[in-house]
């Protein structure tokens, strides 16, 4: 089956608390769920075919109850009536690979055997897993950095200019050496946090969001790096330096942006009197 989870709305990523979705409980215990989610990962396996299953997440809270105690979580499968893909997102700049959408509810029956855990308690769900995204995410970028800083280091070393291969000039010394740098300080990073998470509950955005800001600019800028090195072979499609250029950009902006990174962080510091 491919399956996939709901949380971002066409007006709603970063604000997710302000989802507009919705899921109103009927008399027999089943729901109707009307709204739409955007950036769906797996949502569509081809123009016109949705993915068989998802997790929705869709308030139940009734107008005055505090966001956080208002958002549930829903199995929404394929074939149910109100279920439709809106669109299939093409000409993304990278993460091709990856089948994107929008996907519409109208007033889409859902049985209440399909409501996952309790009503209005999926907050902390969604807010724990965005953990554990984050850190996943982290790893995409330190291995868009390794094999970058790889191709980087290969070509540097192979390509002759002026007599010389390119590694023995400064500019492209630089590029290299802050490049191995900065990826062993995101590796190093990625792999104390991961270590040190408790996959049970929430708790850990301090370094959840701080290994996302940190590895997925360093893995753009690598790639980036990588690009400026190897030149016009870089930015064609016959070397994998072009595709990983694209790729890593997304990585600061889904699943969290670094806005966001950047506003969490601040506020879990307050509270910490010394530094870790």
């Amino acid at each position: 089956m491919i399956g996939g989870m709901c949380m971002s709305e066409p007006s709603h990523g970063t604000d997710v608390l302000g989802m507009r979705t919705s899921a109103v409980e009927q008399s027999d215990g089943s729901f109707t769920l009307n709204g739409a989610k955007m950036w769906i990962t797996n949502g569509a396996v081809s123009d016109t075919e949705l993915g068989d299953a998802f997790l929705v997440y869709a308030r139940t809270g009734a107008p005055g109850v505090k966001a956080s105690k208002a958002i549930s979580l829903f199995l929404v499968e394929k074939g149910m009536p109100g279920f439709s893909l809106g669109q299939k997102i093409k000409d993304k700049c990278g993460m091709r690979a990856s089948s994107t959408a929008e996907l519409v509810f109208e007033d889409v029956n859902v049985p209440a055997a399909n409501l996952v855990g309790n009503q209005g308690g999926a907050t902390l769900c969604m807010m724990r897993n965005l953990e554990i995204e984050r850190v996943v995410l982290a790893a995409m970028s330190v291995g868009i950095a390794r094999r970058s800083l790889q191709a980087m280091n290969q070509y540097a070393t192979e390509r002759v200019a002026f007599g010389e291969p390119l590694r023995n000039f400064g500019q492209i010394q630089r590029h290299i050496s802050d490049s191995y740098g900065e990826y062993m300080a995101g590796k190093t990073y990625l792999y104390n946090t991961a270590a040190n998470m408790q996959l049970s509950s929430a708790g850990s955005r301090l370094d959840t969001d701080g290994v996302k800001l940190y590895c997925t600019t360093m893995g753009k800028n690598v790639a980036d790096r990588a690009m400026q090195v190897m030149g016009g072979y870089g930015y064609c499609g016959e070397y994998a330096i072009e595709r990983l250029w694209r790729d890593s950009k997304l990585l600061e902006i889904g699943g969290g942006t670094l806005e966001s990174h950047q506003k969490n962080m601040t506020r879990e510091l307050a509270g910490i009197a010394v530094m870790p």
